[in-house]
Formats: structure tokens, C-alpha cells, sequence
């Protein structure tokens, strides 16, 4: 099974950028078809038929999968489904250009919610790219004129919900790769939470029965949607969210109507207006400060996720503890002066006979060493390493082969 290791920020940038330009590319396509095929249809038949796809491919894929893994993709595709289907639902009370900056908003919801729900520490170059996104996401929405259109606060309240889960799907999927808990296969949880995203659309067209596509080209357009755009977009997305945190990653897929605006010039020779230029200028910036530096692409111990890893505090006093011991070790023999050491017991030879009998051994009521303690008799038994009738060689192994869970955490590797 494919498993993600060590994060890439570059790979990840390159991955989502490919998301955003997959689902920019979905948006002209989709406004065509849905005059011929129920937008709920649509969303069903596109969803489960990405899937089926990438089932077919990997059958074995969703085998031997823990709960814990279940359970977090059927909850992405609880979370994207819901917030597909509003959008969707909005959308016939609200004039594209206001829908499109309600979604847009999630680059703005992101980085608050990681703040508000876990500690999450954005660095200030990436919150000025934030505010960049937004910009250029204006640009190519509201600048761009308003239709004469009634807009339902209602329907706006649903797509701006919409964006809260689309910023709660990033935030989830960033903890979730970086989960200790389990090994985090970005290929099977895209195809758990595309299965759930297509049952959940599917529930909500079955009333009125499913349609589908009239004609070969039709097919063709919801091919790509399936398969293009929903299938490797989805896919990129779970392998890129493993090397760059939430609200980067936020800021990169938040580039789509750059590629919407570009699809439109090219393919359907919209002319080029100066929206365009100032707006692209703006989102080419707000990805820039985005990409996260090779050292910085792991996220804030804040972000590290849900279940598993010791405190932090635990985590900087083994680090501590390591380098502490290795100094000791790492020590030459002729900088060891036994001057220096700590007052030794006397201890006859025949006392070491049995490694019990240690003089530095701790008292077995102390259940839980602590830190100076574990220093102050690893500092004596080195120094000790010379002086004639020391056991320093039992007393080192009694200390080192202790069983309590306490001690283990401070052993060198």
C-alpha cells in the first residue's frame, strides 16, 4: 500500500495546483450540462462513477484498512458532500460571480478555524497570501459586475456553510496525514470519501429519479468531470495535502478561477479583460508566498494530529535526554578526570557480583524517574568508567534494562 513519508513541499504545491486547474476546468463543462441533466444527477453520477474508476484500478485498495481510516474518509466525504450539494442547491438564488466569492471565502475560514479549533500557528508571509487570494478571488468575482439578480440571504448563508466544510475537509485530511496513530494511504481514503460523496449525492437525486447523458458527447463531458476532475483531482489532492499544511494548501487550490478565467480565453475565446492580469498577478503572488520552505513543510505540533503521539513536552525531554547521553558518550577518555566526578560510594568488586547490589540502582518505590535523577546516576556510572572496583558496566546495563515504561522512553537508540 502506498503510504506518504517525508514531506515534499514542492511535489505538494505541484499536486494541488493540478486540483485547482482539474476543478477549474469542471466549472464551464458543468455550466453546460446541467442545462441538459439535473445538477443533482450530475453530482452523483460524476462521483460515483470517479469511484468505481479508481476501484477498478486498485480493487485491493480498500482492504485491510483500519477503522480509524474509515471512519475520517467517510466523514471527508460526509463533510464535501453536504458542502457540494449546498453549493449546488444556492446556486439557483444567487448570481455566479456572489457564488463563486462564497466558496472562495474558504481561504479566509481556513487559516480562522485552524486557529480557533487547534492552536494552529500561520506564519505571517502565508496570511499575507492569503489576503493576496482573497483579493485576486475578488477580482475575478465581484469586480467582474454583479448579474440583476435577487440574492436569497438564505442562499447565501448555504454557500458560505458550504466554505466552512470545504475549509473543515482541508483542515481534516492535513491532520489526518499526518496522523501517527495509523499509516495514513492516501489512495484508499480518496476512494472511501468519493464513494461517499457519490451515496450521499445519490440520496438526494433518487427522488426524482436519476438521468443520464442523452448523447455521446454528453458522455464525453462527464467523463472528464468523473474521471479527470474528480478521480485524479481527488487523488492529487490526498498525496499533496501529505507534504503542505491546511492553509497553504487552501491558498494554492484557491487559484481556480485563474484557471477557469484561462480555460474561458483559450477554449472559448472569451476576451481578455484587466481583471485577468491584475487578479492572476495577485493569485501567482498569493501562491508564491504560500509554498511552505523545505525545513517549514512539516506542520506546527499543534497540527499533528489526532490521536497517538506523546505530549510535547515528553518529545522535548527525550530530545533533550538524547543529546545529553550522547554527549557523555561521545566524551574522550582523557577528558574524563575523575577529579571532577561526584563522590563515589566505596564499592568492593565482590559487591558487583550481583548487578542488584548496584549502588546506583533506583529504589523500587520511584516509579517514575525524573530527569535530573536519570542524569545524575548516567553522569556518575561514565565518569566512573576508570576508577578500580566499579561496576560500572552492571550498574550501566541495570540502568538500560529497566522495563518500566518510564525508563524507556529516555533509552538512545
Amino acid at each position: 500500500m502506498a503510504v506518504v513519508h517525508a514531506p515534499r513541499p514542492l511535489t505538494g504545491a505541484v499536486l494541488l495546483l493540478f486540483v485547482s486547474a482539474a476543478w477549474g476546468s469542471a466549472f464551464p463543462l458543468m455550466k453546460d450540462l446541467i442545462h441538459r441533466l439535473p445538477v443533482e444527477d450530475l453530482l452523483a453520477e460524476r462521483y460515483l462513477i470517479a469511484a468505481l474508476t479508481l476501484w477498478l484500478i486498485r480493487p485491493r485498495s480498500l482492504r485491510g484498512l483500519s477503522r480509524g481510516t474509515w471512519f475520517n474518509g467517510v466523514l471527508l466525504g460526509v463533510m464535501f458532500g453536504v458542502g457540494q450539494t449546498a453549493q449546488a442547491l444556492a446556486l439557483s438564488d444567487l448570481p455566479s460571480s456572489v457564488s463563486g466569492f462564497a466558496v472562495g471565502c474558504n481561504v479566509i475560514i481556513t487559516p480562522v478555524m485552524a486557529l480557533f479549533l487547534f492552536k494552529v500557528k500561520v506564519p505571517v508571509r502565508v496570511w499575507a497570501g492569503v489576503i493576496l487570494a482573497l483579493a485576486g478571488m475578488t477580482m475575478f468575482t465581484l469586480l467582474k459586475g454583479v448579474e440583476d439578480h435577487h440574492i436569497s440571504l438564505v442562499a447565501l448563508g448555504g454557500t458560505l456553510t458550504a466554505a466552512a466544510l470545504y475549509s473543515g475537509h482541508t483542515i481534516l485530511l492535513a491532520r489526518m496525514t499526518r496522523s501517527r496513530s495509523h499509516q495514513y494511504n492516501p489512495y484508499s481514503v480518496t476512494v472511501v470519501q468519493l464513494g461517499t460523496i457519490g451515496v450521499l449525492t445519490g440520496f438526494m437525486a433518487l427522488p426524482g429519479g436519476i438521468s443520464t447523458p442523452g448523447s455521446l458527447g454528453d458522455w464525453v463531458i462527464l467523463a472528464h468531470l468523473s474521471v479527470v476532475s474528480c478521480a485524479l483531482g481527488f487523488l492529487a489532492r490526498s498525496f499533496g495535502q501529505a507534504h503542505v499544511p491546511a492553509v497553504p494548501s487552501a491558498v494554492l487550490m484557491s487559484s481556480q478561477p485563474l484557471w477557469v478565467a484561462a480555460i474561458a480565453v483559450v477554449f472559448f475565446h472569451e476576451p481578455l479583460g484587466w481583471s485577468l492580469f491584475v487578479g492572476g498577478g495577485l493569485m501567482a503572488a498569493a501562491m508564491l508566498l504560500a509554498v511552505p520552505s523545505k525545513g517549514g513543510a512539516s506542520p506546527p505540533s499543534s497540527e499533528v494530529p489526532l490521536s497517538g503521539p506523546p505530549p510535547e513536552a515528553n518529545r522535548r525531554l527525550l530530545e533533550l535526554t538524547r543529546r545529553r547521553l550522547a554527549d557523555l558518550r561521545d566524551k574522550r577518555d582523557d577528558q574524563v578526570q575523575c577529579a571532577d566526578a561526584l563522590p563515589l560510594p566505596v564499592v568492593a568488586r565482590s559487591a558487583c557480583a550481583d548487578v542488584v547490589d548496584c549502588p546506583w540502582k533506583e529504589p523500587k518505590s520511584v516509579k517514575e524517574p525524573t530527569f535530573d535523577r536519570m542524569m545524575d546516576r548516567a553522569t556518575r556510572i561514565v565518569r566512573s568508567k576508570k576508577q578500580d572496583g566499579c561496576c560500572h558496566v552492571k550498574c550501566l546495563c541495570a540502568l538500560m534494562e529497566e522495563r518500566s515504561p518510564a525508563m524507556s522512553r529516555f533509552r538512545t537508540p
